[in-house]
């Protein structure tokens, strides 16, 4: 049994028991999470595909909030004597699925 869902303008495939990294949401750690965008179904015998979604629901529990490596951007101009370094680290939620229902 498989789900498609979609959060933070992303889709992922998630099962029972999966630990996803997902785009930051705005809850607390070890609070559980509802995720009702979810595109598609299956399981054994049949499959549901939404219009945009179906009817079914994820539910997650948040295991931590945090952040990415960093990634460092440079830009340099030769003979300009100009360069720039930036850095960025995406926060992100990480997910355990709990379970996939109507």
């Amino acid at each position: 049994m498989y789900a498609i869902i979609e959060t933070g303008g992303k889709q992922y495939k998630v099962s029972g028991g999966d630990i996803i990294f997902v785009e930051k949401l705005d809850v607390n750690e070890g609070d559980t999470v509802i995720l009702d965008k979810v595109l598609l179904f299956s399981d054994d015998e049949n499959t549901v595909v939404g219009s945009p979604y179906t009817d079914y629901k994820c539910e997650a529990t948040v295991v931590k909030q945090g952040k990415d490596k960093k990634i460092d951007i440079i830009r340099y101009k030769s003979k300009k004597n100009e360069k720039k370094h930036i850095g960025h680290r995406q926060p992100y939620t990480k997910l355990q699925i709990l379970s996939i229902s109507k």
